[in-house]
This record gives structure tokens, sequence and C-alpha cells, in this order.
């Protein structure tokens, strides 16, 4: 790929007279503005050797959010069968811990093995280096189901209404994972000549798609404002709907974020030009289905 012709202008924007795809079946001349990379420490506050990241900051806020949003879910009766919770909010201060950490070390040992392994076996003690980044949320997914269902099973519980909840909460913590990812930067779009392209350090000379934003708001706000309406709506009442909600509405939007996003270099574009993020995501739009139709034929 050819260079840009632009330069910064009063510190906003940079105009381009052309954009050389060669590489791509030739030049497109363009006209077209984009916006410099807000750059942002990644650490926000460092004391020594101790420094706080964004990145930890968001997986911190996403779990204090759904720690609190569960309990007040729990708390009215209205939304569940019967007019009457399955277990005491109580039970969510557990239940979070158990969700958090296997989500976060069922992420980690996805994205080790799909995304990265070669990396992973040369440098293995790369593998406990998270503050670094590299998280494969489909794998936080299964992690995080695993983590709930041993909970509880140990306290005798339902597990299907514990899923439904961390289903509710889940988004706002994506939310906050792919604003932590713009900040880093990482998992930026691929190359557009969009007027709110960003040229991201790090990702070449070219400006491209803000895709953690997009992925924020699909992935993030939008699910989650709409499993809360349907949860108003009475989706805890049947067992399992909700989490059926997620795995559709999750898979659908990051199947959608993905047409956006630049694929893992180590891995590019793979079977019919999908992304790995788009081939992960149909048995989570699958299993989805399943718990919706399972949860259908349960009584109100």
């Amino acid at each position: 790929m050819g260079a840009l012709g632009a330069r910064r202008k009063g510190g906003r924007f940079r105009r381009a007279a052309s954009l050389d795809l060669s590489g791509l079946g030739g030049h497109i001349p363009t006209m077209f503005l984009a916006l410099p990379f807000p750059v942002i420490d990644p650490v926000l506050i460092e004391v020594g050797p101790l420094a706080i990241r964004w990145y930890a900051l968001a997986y911190i806020a996403g779990f204090l959010f759904g720690w609190w949003l569960a309990k007040k879910l729990v708390a009215n009766a209205a939304l569940w069968p019967g007019n009457n919770a399955p277990f005491a909010p109580t039970a969510i201060d557990d239940a979070i811990v158990w969700a958090a950490l296997c989500g976060i070390l069922g992420g980690r040992i996805a994205f080790v093995l799909i995304y990265n392994l070669d990396f992973y076996l040369a440098n293995p003690l790369a593998i406990f280096a998270v503050w670094e980044g590299g998280m494969a949320f489909h794998g936080g997914i299964v992690g995080a189901v695993v983590g709930l269902w041993i909970f509880a099973r140990r306290n005798s519980l339902p597990v299907l209404p514990l899923i439904d909840l961390a289903a509710i909460v889940a988004p706002i913590g994506i939310a906050l994972g792919r604003i932590a990812n713009f900040v880093k930067p990482e998992l930026w779009g691929r190359v557009s000549e969009v007027p709110w392209a960003i040229y991201f350090p790090g990702a070449g000379p070219l400006p491209r798609h803000p895709s953690q934003i997009y992925q924020a708001l699909t992935e993030g706000l939008l699910l989650f404002a709409v499993l809360l309406v349907i949860a108003r709506m009475g989706g805890l009442k049947r067992p399992g709907f909700m989490a059926g909600c997620f795995g559709i509405g999750y898979g659908l939007a990051r199947s959608f974020g993905e047409l956006f996003r630049e694929p893992d270099p180590q891995l590019g574009f793979l079977f019919a030009g999908a992304t790995m993020g788009q081939l992960l995501s149909v048995p989570v739009i699958v299993a989805g289905l399943w718990l919706i139709i399972r949860a259908r034929r349960q009584p109100a």
C-alpha cells in the first residue's frame, strides 16, 4: 500500500488527495478527511512498580456494574416465575466471583489456543501477561458458564437463572472492554475512507474504521438495552430464555462488527472469507436458538 499524501491540519484531521490501493487492484483517487488518534495513556495511574491500566479498569468496572445490576434484578420478584426469585440477592456475591475468574481464564485459554498458539508456544511465560491484552470473548462465555455451573452445583441452585442474569449484564462489560481496546489501541478496523476514519498508531499509514467503537455500541450498549427491555417484559420467567437472546444478539452483533474489523494478522480471512470471530459466533447463535426453543416449551 502506498503512503498517504496527507498531513495533520490544525491538530484535528488530515486530508488525503489519493489512496494507493495498487495491491488491491489499482490506484483509486479519493478525497477524504480522517481523524488523528486521540492519544490516551493506556496507564491510568502509576505508582512505582504498580500500574493501573484502562484495560484492567474496564474489567473491574464491568464486573462491579454486573454485580450491582444482577442483585437489583434478583430483588425484583415481579420479574421471576410466580413472582419469586429462585435465589436470594446475596447469592450473586459469590456467583460473580466464579463467573469472573472462570470467564477470564476461559477467555485467555481460548485466545492462546485459537488466535496465537505458535507465539505462546515459543513464549510460554507470555501466557500469564494478561495485562497486555489478549482475551477471546467466545472463550470467556464458555468459562463464565462453567464457573456458574460449578457454583450452582456446589450451592444446590438452578443454573439457568444464573446464566440468564449473566447474559443481561455482560454487554456492559463488553462495551467497556471494547473502549479499552480503542484506548490501547488494538483490534482496529479495516482501511476506510469514511470521514470518521482514524489513523491508529502501529496500524500503518492509512486511516481505518474505529471498529472498537462500533462493537462497543452494538455488542455492548445496544444489546444491553434490548436484553433489559426483554427482561422487563417477562424474559426471566422462562429459565434460559435471556441466555438464548444474548447468544443470538451477541453472535449477530459480533458478526456485523467483524465486517469492519481488521482480521487478526496471524489468521487473516478463513472459510468463505469469514473471520475467526464470525465463525466462532455461529455456535453461539445456534446455542441461543436452542435455549430459546427450550425455554418457550416451559410454562411462564
